[in-house]
C-alpha cells in the first residue's frame, strides 16, 4: 500500500516520497520525544488507512529505548542520556547545540505548552491558606494576621487562642512565662527579639527574613527589606513573594516591573496566599481577562478570603459568574472561615477587647 501522508508537524517529520512499503518515504530528520508518541501516531495512521500495520510495528520497534524510551528531538539518537526541555517537558534534547539546533522548530510548541503547565499549576486550588495550621492546636490559621503570633525565639506562627492558653496555664502555676512552642523564656525588651532574629537569620530561617524584612520597612531600609524578603522568597515563602510584588507601594523609589512584579504575585498565588489571588484576580478583570478573574477569586473564596466573595458578588450581579458556582463558593468559604473557629481564639479576642491581655 503506497501513501504519502505527512505526519504532524509538532514532531518535526515531512515525507518527500513513496517507497514500496512507506519506510523509504520517511526523512531522517523525523523526531519523535517518545517511543509511545510513536505508537499512538503509526496506529492512527494505520486505522484511517494512510499506513500499513507492518509501518506502525517497524516504526516502534526501531524507536524502542530499553532505558527510557526517549531519544533526542533534534538528531534522534537515543543511545545516550537525555534531558528534557525545562520549559515544556515535551521533548529531550542529548546535548545544548541539539537543543539550540531544534530551537526555532520547537519555539512555538514550547511557549504554548509552558503556558499550559504554568496554568495548571496557577489554577490549582491549595489545600489550605500559605500560614497553614497552629502547630499547638492544629487549627487553620486565620487569615487575620492580627489574631497571630510570631515567636522571634523559633520563628513559629502560633495562634492568639494557643498563646492565651499558654499564658493562662503559666498565671496558675506561677512558673516562667516560654513560648508555647519551643518552651525557650520569652524575651523581655526588643533588642532581645532582634537578637532571636538574627540568629534565625543566620541560620536562613525565610519566616525570620521576612519579619525582620518588615521591620526594615517600617525603619525604611528598603534595601535591607528587598535583600531579606528575596533571600526569603527564594526558599518559597508566599508572603515574601507577595511583599515583592508590592514593593512599589511600600518603597516610592522602586522601579516599576510589571512582569517581575506578576511572577512574585502569581508565586505567592500558587502558594496559597488568599491575597495575592485576590490581587491577581482585580488585575484580570480590569484587563478585560473576566474568565481569569473569576477563577482566581472563586479560589481565593474558598481560601476564606472576604474581599474575593464581594468580588464574586458583583460578577454574579454582572453575569459573569453562574448561580451554581457561586453558591459553591459561599459555602466552601464560609466552610474555611469557621474550620479558623475556636473558642480559644474566641476568648483571646474578647481578652484583647477587655485590655486584659496584651498580645
Amino acid at each position: 500500500m503506497k501513501n504519502s501522508c505527512v505526519p504532524p508537524k509538532e514532531f518535526g517529520g515531512k515525507i518527500t516520497g513513496t517507497g514500496q512499503d512507506g519506510a523509504d518515504s520517511i526523512q531522517e530528520d523525523l523526531t519523535i520525544s517518545t517511543n509511545t508518541k510513536w505508537e499512538q501516531i503509526y496506529r492512527k495512521s494505520a486505522d484511517a488507512g494512510n499506513y500499513d500495520d507492518s509501518i506502525s510495528k517497524k516504526a516502534a520497534a526501531s524507536n524502542n529505548v530499553a532505558s527510557n524510551n526517549v531519544c533526542c528531538a533534534s538528531c534522534g539518537i537515543s543511545t545516550v542520556k537525555l534531558k528534557k526541555c525545562k520549559a515544556c517537558n515535551l521533548v529531550r534534547y542529548c546535548n545544548v547545540v541539539c537543543q539550540k539546533n531544534h530551537r526555532p522548530q520547537h519555539k512555538r510548541a514550547c511557549k504554548k505548552r509552558a503556558a499550559e503547565l504554568r496554568d495548571e499549576l496557577l489554577f490549582k486550588q491549595p489545600e489550605s491558606a500559605h500560614q497553614g495550621d497552629c502547630p499547638i492546636c492544629l487549627l487553620p490559621m486565620p487569615l487575620d494576621v492580627g489574631k497571630i503570633q510570631m515567636k522571634s525565639c523559633c520563628s513559629i506562627l502560633i495562634c492568639k487562642g494557643c498563646v492565651l492558653a499558654n499564658y493562662s496555664r503559666e498565671q496558675e502555676e506561677g512558673i516562667e512565662s516560654t513560648c508555647a512552642f519551643c518552651r525557650t523564656p520569652v524575651p523581655t525588651t526588643s533588642a532581645e527579639c532582634k537578637l532571636n532574629r538574627t540568629k534565625r537569620i543566620e541560620k536562613n530561617d525565610p519566616a525570620a527574613m521576612r519579619e525582620e524584612g518588615g521591620r526594615r520597612v517600617a525603619e525604611k531600609d528598603f534595601g535591607r527589606a528587598l535583600e531579606l524578603w528575596t533571600k526569603a522568597a527564594e526558599q518559597g515563602d508566599a508572603d515574601a513573594h507577595y511583599h515583592l510584588s508590592i514593593m512599589k507601594y511600600f518603597d516610592a523609589r522602586a522601579v516599576k516591573n510589571t512582569k517581575k512584579e506578576l511572577y512574585h504575585m502569581e508565586e505567592a498565588a500558587i502558594g496559597g496566599h488568599p491575597g495575592a489571588r485576590h490581587d491577581l484576580g482585580c488585575h484580570e478583570r480590569r484587563n478585560g481577562r473576566i474568565e481569569r478573574a473569576v477563577k482566581h477569586f472563586i479560589i481565593a473564596a474558598k481560601l476564606g478570603c472576604d474581599d474575593s466573595i464581594q468580588a464574586l458578588k458583583q460578577c454574579y450581579v454582572d453575569g459573569d459568574v453562574s448561580k451554581e458556582d457561586f453558591a459553591a463558593a459561599l459555602r466552601a468559604h464560609q466552610a474555611a472561615v469557621d474550620a479558623t473557629k475556636s473558642m480559644q481564639r474566641e476568648a483571646a479576642e474578647l481578652a484583647k477587647d477587655h485590655f486584659w491581655f496584651k498580645i
